[in-house]
């Protein structure tokens, strides 16, 4: 996964959209009930991305695993299959390749409650079993927890505190969303990126 300075990206994303949605609650063992249009709630955002790519093989040569596919632009892509690709004898000229590339990120405003910048990876795949048509599937998931440090709403900025320790300030895009953070609060970041390819017979 390319993910290059995902601090920068949680806090321009971040601050840069409002939440459109509010829910009424009351605080439990509260004396009084906080009324709805007094509740702030903290920012979030998500996005998602998918892109879809079909060729047809065109030709294919099983000793040497060269192959040559032809894509819906009418351009050709050549290579060879790795031995990690299994049952490449069940692919036929004519055959339809589908790949399907899906990149998401969420993020998230809670409140800190004592917690530290953090960051975890977690990556899978699996591939098609002996004597079925070749397959695979690749997921990599990151998610980056950075706290807020410090908010100057005169100059519209922030500061995060990431997992490595390093501070780093930000200018809001939209300066209302600062009134809707704390210091203290952490920002969680969540980046999905995922690969599908699957090969389909022609009947």
């Amino acid at each position: 996964m390319r993910i290059t300075n995902q601090l920068s990206l949680a806090a321009f994303t971040l601050l840069a959209t409002v939440a459109c949605t509010s829910e009424q609650s009351t605080v439990a063992a509260a004396p009084e009930v906080v009324p709805a249009s007094e509740i702030v709630e903290k920012p979030s955002f998500s996005a998602r991305q998918t892109e879809t790519v079909t060729a047809v093989v065109q030709s294919i040569n099983y000793e040497t695993r060269e192959v040559t596919l032809v894509d819906n632009m009418g351009d050709t892509i050549d290579f060879i299959a790795g031995d990690e690709v299994r049952n490449l004898e069940q692919v036929s000229v004519g055959d339809i390749l589908i790949a399907e590339h899906v990149e998401s990120v969420s993020i998230e405003v809670l409140p800190g409650d004592g917690l530290r910048p953090d960051q975890a990876e977690m990556l899978a795949a699996v591939r098609a079993e002996e004597g079925e048509m070749p397959g695979a599937m690749a997921i990599d998931s990151v998610v980056i927890a950075s706290v807020i440090k410090a908010i100057n709403l005169d100059n519209n900025t922030v500061i995060l505190e990431g997992a490595d320790g390093n501070l780093e300030e930000y200018v809001a895009i939209k300066p209302e969303n600062l009134k809707r953070v704390e210091i203290g609060d952490v920002v969680v970041m969540t980046i999905t990126e995922s690969l599908a390819i699957a090969v389909e017979k022609v009947e």
